[in-house]
C-alpha cells in the first residue's frame, strides 16, 4: 500500500473514532443516572462503579464486535445504546445479592411499609400491587421510597412530561418518588428518554419493542406522575 493509502486509511479511522466520541454525549448522563437508581436502590453499592468505566467497557465491545467504518453518528449511538443496555442489566443482575445485606432495622422498617399497599407496572406494562412481582427488577428498597434526582436535571424531567409550570416544592419531592414504584426496565426507558434524548422510534431500536409500546409506557408514567400532583 503506498504512503497515500495509509494516509487515507489513518485520516478515515480517525474520523469514525471522532463520531464515536460524539456518539457518547448523551450516552454518560444516562449510564451515570442509572447507577445513581441502583445505588440508590441498594442494588449496587455506592461508588463502585463508574459511569466512565461502563461507557468505556462499552466502547470496547463495540470496537471488539466489528463496525461499519461509514457508520453516521446516529447509528452508531444507537448501538452504543444498546450495548450500554445490555451491559447494565448484567450489571443490576450479578450485583443484586446486596440488597439482601440490609440490618435488622431496616428489615422491620420495610415490614412496617408493606402494610401500605403499593402498586406498580409489570413486565407487560400493567399495573399490579408490588408484592405481585417476582423479578429482581421489581424488589425495590421501601426505606428509600424518596429517590432525588440531579437538580440541574429537573426541568429535562418536567419537560419530557410536559409539565413545565409545575411547583419545585411538590415537583421536587415526586421526581424523588417517581423512581421508587418504576421497576428498573421501565425507568430505564423514561432514562433513555430524559437522559439519552432518544426519541420514542430510537427507544424501540434500542429495547427492542414496538414504538406504541414505548408510547404506551410513556403516556402510563406521565399520568400517574399528574395523578400525583392533583
Amino acid at each position: 500500500m503506498c504512503t497515500i493509502d495509509k494516509i487515507n486509511d489513518k485520516a478515515t479511522k480517525l474520523a469514525f473514532d471522532k463520531r464515536v466520541i460524539s456518539a457518547t454525549d448523551q450516552i454518560y448522563p444516562y449510564v451515570k443516572h442509572r447507577l445513581y437508581i441502583a445505588e440508590s436502590m441498594r442494588i449496587l453499592p455506592k461508588n463502585m462503579y463508574s459511569s466512565n468505566g461502563i461507557v468505556d467497557e462499552s466502547i470496547a465491545e463495540f470496537y471488539e464486535k466489528g463496525y461499519d467504518i461509514d457508520s453516521d453518528v446516529s447509528t452508531i449511538k444507537l448501538k452504543l445504546f444498546k450495548i450500554v443496555c445490555a451491559t447494565l442489566d448484567r450489571l443490576f443482575k450479578k450485583e443484586a445479592f446486596h440488597k439482601n445485606t440490609i440490618s435488622t432495622s431496616d428489615i422491620l422498617e420495610e415490614e412496617l411499609d408493606d402494610l401500605e399497599e403499593t402498586y406498580t407496572i409489570d413486565g407487560d406494562w400493567d399495573f399490579i400491587m408490588n408484592e405481585e412481582l417476582n423479578d429482581i427488577s421489581y424488589k425495590q428498597d421501601h426505606k428509600h421510597k424518596h429517590l432525588f434526582l440531579y437538580a440541574d436535571h429537573e426541568n429535562s424531567v418536567l419537560n419530557a412530561f410536559e409539565l413545565e409550570e409545575v411547583a419545585s416544592n411538590k415537583s421536587n419531592q415526586l421526581l424523588g418518588s417517581l423512581y421508587s414504584w418504576m421497576p428498573l426496565n421501565v425507568s430505564s426507558i423514561i432514562d433513555l428518554l430524559v437522559f439519552g434524548k432518544l426519541s420514542f422510534e430510537e427507544i424501540a431500536k434500542v429495547k427492542n419493542i414496538e414504538v406504541k409500546r414505548v408510547e404506551h409506557i410513556y403516556e402510563e408514567v406521565k399520568n400517574r406522575f399528574k395523578d400525583h400532583l392533583d
